[in-house]
């Protein structure tokens, strides 16, 4: 369950403020004082890990953190923060003097900032504000999700809380202007991501212009993202407008943008600087009005460790991220994704209505899917065209050896059931029995259990109660640590 969930289920609860900082007594003092001012609920951290762990467990609106705390500083847990909790609102507080850090934070995706030592109602007025654009932006998300369709959100399929998640960034950061930069893995569905951020912004109704970086040759990619004159070089016969100019108030969708080379870079982070482009061969420059979304499957923090990317215009393109997971995290939505794509390629391919057999689901839902949701496509492409009936059997798509290895149907109760209901068994199996062999693995350790499958505490804990699976009963003796 999402924190934006857990506000939908109970408009009752009290807006909850996190105060992190590392001086203790300051922390007791300041709930104090804010609590009798400020009619929500006061939690505090003395250090940022314990800030992201408590995050992890419980919902929060708004948080309070100190810049300068030994470990891990306000930066860089704001920048966790936003990757793992970007509906959070952030206010900074720095020591007098600390202007600078304080605009990098703004930067970085803080809400506001405040200098220490400060006056009390100064602050109990910023938080207020804080407090109240948080409401609006639960409200936005409530109202949004009820006009959603079942498990679709902008031709994006998922109902999983790691989409919710997506989802709900999506949609607070399309009604701004901001730069993002989406990441994940190949296959994940980056591209979508972009364009759902386009149609649902102010620019909708101008151009979404999308450039493959890898795909562009460095000294062509140049020319196409610029445009040149007229004589510029040889061959450059007549002027030509680059693809700043083409997106020119709408979107320009800068894919796999890690794979760009040092020069390019160096151009881009200009244009980003600047909002204006010089065409090769000109010696004007042009203002260009686009909001610029790019997207990366690599490591940009490695990457700028050994020296492949500008660390400036990392933190030009990631004003806002949005981090994309892979299918494994999410495998919950594959039978969501399964009946989507039978619906769509069968009208393409002009096949009859097709389903998926139990025992071919129960392999996708095991299966790590390297590709992602692009190899989940494919695979019930493949099916769609050489299963000769209605039902896709594992043997139709190559998985024939991976079914004989598969132990949980072998009993053949689900062969006369009709689809959904078999479905649904299928489901209520597979959650069964991993999620016991987890525990058990585990010693009945949630925490520990949720780390090794890839999903977060609270949500693990979801699924152990809606499947009535207690974690006690797996535990080892000795002193619980869970």
């Amino acid at each position: 369950m999402t924190d934006g969930d857990t506000h939908d289920k109970a408009e009752t609860i009290k807006d909850r403020l996190l105060i992190v900082d590392d001086e203790v007594d300051f922390l007791r003092l300041l709930k104090r004082s804010l609590a009798k001012d400020l009619d929500c609920e006061v939690l505090t951290a003395s250090s940022g890990e314990s800030a992201l762990q408590m995050l992890e467990e419980e919902p929060v609106d708004v948080v309070l953190v100190d810049m300068k705390m030994p470990g891990m500083d306000g930066l860089e847990f704001l920048e966790r923060l936003r990757m793992r909790h970007p509906w959070v609102t952030a206010i900074m507080m720095t020591a007098h003097g600390c202007v600078e850090l304080a605009v990098q934070a703004m930067r970085q995706g803080a809400y506001d900032f405040i200098s220490k030592p400060f006056d009390h109602e100064t602050l109990v007025f910023t938080l207020h504000k804080a407090l109240e654009r948080n409401r609006l932006l639960r409200e936005n998300v409530r109202l949004q999700r009820r006009s959603r369709g079942e498990g679709v959100f902008q031709n994006i399929v998922g109902a999983s809380p790691a989409m919710r998640r997506v989802f709900d960034a999506v949609q607070m950061v399309a009604s701004s202007d901001l730069t993002v930069l989406i990441t994940g893995e190949s296959g994940t569905g980056k591209d979508l991501v972009a364009q759902a951020i386009h149609n649902l912004s102010a620019r909708s109704h101008g151009p979404f212009v999308a450039v493959n970086c890898p795909t562009v040759p460095e000294n062509i990619l140049e020319s196409e993202l610029f445009g040149y004159k007229k004589g510029a070089f040889t061959h450059a016969t007549q002027n030509k407008i680059g693809l700043f100019q083409e997106a020119h108030r709408g979107t320009l969708f800068l894919d796999e943008i890690g794979d760009i080379s040092p020069a390019i870079q160096t151009k881009l982070l200009r244009v980003l600087q600047e909002k204006a482009i010089k065409p090769l061969g000109d010696t004007k420059t042009i203002k260009v009005d686009v909001r610029v979304v790019a997207s990366t499957n690599r490591d940009l923090q490695e990457k700028i460790r050994a020296g492949e990317f500008r660390e400036d215009l990392y933190y030009r393109l990631n004003v806002v991220p949005i981090e994309m997971p892979p299918l494994r995290r999410r495998r919950e939505d594959i039978p969501l994704l399964c009946d989507h794509f039978l619906k769509k390629h069968c009208a393409e391919l002009r096949r009859p209505c097709k389903t998926i057999s139990p025992e071919l689901m129960e392999i996708f839902l095991r299966r790590d899917w390297e590709g992602n949701v692009r190899e989940l496509e494919n695979t019930v492409m493949r099916g769609i065209l050489f299963a000769p009936g209605e039902e896709i059997r594992p043997e139709h798509v190559g998985f024939a050896s991976e079914h004989r290895s598969c132990l949980v149907f072998d009993d053949g109760s689900l062969q006369n059931l009709p689809y959904k209901e078999a479905k649904e068994a299928v489901l209520q199996r597979f959650h069964r029995l991993y999620l016991e062999n987890l525990l058990a693995a585990n010693g009945g350790n949630v925490t520990q259990a949720a780390k090794r499958c890839g999903l977060e505490r609270q949500a693990l804990q979801q699924i152990l109660r809606r499947f009535g699976i207690q974690a006690e009963k797996f535990r080892r003796p000795g002193p619980k640590t869970d």
